[in-house]
């Protein structure tokens, strides 16, 4: 039960999003924005392999949970087009139909880049190419809020002295709509133990390159615990990241959220 778990942490809001393989569609999550207004918003999702040859369909479902059911912007899981064999290529003109009434509706769009697909090599160019589209596409649709989710892929930046992170990554943070989600346990809790200072280098680059007011801590539960409980993700940044000021803590831990959907 997400509202039990968030009683039990202390934490008084979340912005609910999902993954194809839970099942879980517009009207569940909707439905749970409906029975805690005040504590639970929404993205909606579109299945995004059929987005480029059934634009208007796709978009009339985005326009609908927005609209229609409360929903607080879109996630876009872009790995979903190579999983299914699609035109991968989500910046180019054959998306264009979509975004532009996507766009339209002034929501935010959160995207998740090379998440749960088919792994391609060389890993790194395909990776890297993800970020070029994504810089592309805001180019395009310059008033559109965009996060990135999951924060970026910290294992192909690994190596036996820490991480080292290529200038690659920060490039498209020169645009000031982006933002990025961090989740590190999710993606680094199966190769280090809490509270998982090996982690504390990369929430100082991030601090340092992209900004704290860009970053929004998440957790991707209920995954994540299969290494760390709900309240060990809140420990890991509040307690254990003590180079951060609290104006700094503020903003990543539910201040940049609130921003982003016009609550503060």
């Amino acid at each position: 039960n997400l509202i039990a778990e968030m009683d039990y942490a202390n934490v008084t809001g979340t912005l609910l999003h999902r993954n194809p393989y839970l099942g879980i569609g517009n009207d569940f999550i909707a439905d749970c924005v409906q029975k805690f207004p005040d504590r639970i918003f929404g993205l909606a999702h579109v299945p995004e392999w059929t987005v480029e040859d059934e634009p208007d369909a796709a978009a009339s479902m985005v326009e609908g949970a927005v609209r229609d059911r409360g929903l607080s912007g879109l996630q876009f899981l872009t790995s979903q087009l190579h999983l299914y064999g699609k035109n991968p290529d989500w910046s180019g003109d054959g998306f264009t139909p979509f975004w532009d009434r996507f766009a339209s509706l002034g929501v935010p769009v959160f995207f998740s880049l090379s998440i749960n697909e088919p792994k391609r090599e060389p890993l790194l160019d395909h990776y890297l190419l993800e970020l070029q589209r994504l810089t592309t596409w805001m180019e395009q649709y310059p008033e559109t809020p965009v996060v990135m989710t999951h924060g970026f892929l910290w294992t192909l930046f690994a190596d036996k002295d820490g991480f080292q992170l290529p200038d690659e990554l920060w490039r498209p943070f020169e645009n000031p709509n982006l933002s990025l989600q961090i989740l590190l346990p999710i993606g680094l809790g199966d190769k280090f133990d809490y509270p998982l200072p090996q982690a504390q280098p990369l929430l100082r680059d991030l601090v340092r390159n992209i900004g704290a007011d860009r970053l929004m801590w998440g957790t991707d539960m209920p995954i994540v615990m299969r290494h760390w409980t709900y309240q060990q993700n809140i420990d890991f940044i509040v307690k254990y990241c003590d180079f951060l000021s609290k104006q700094e803590l503020a903003l990543i831990m539910g201040g940049n959220t609130k921003r982003l959907l016009g609550l503060s």
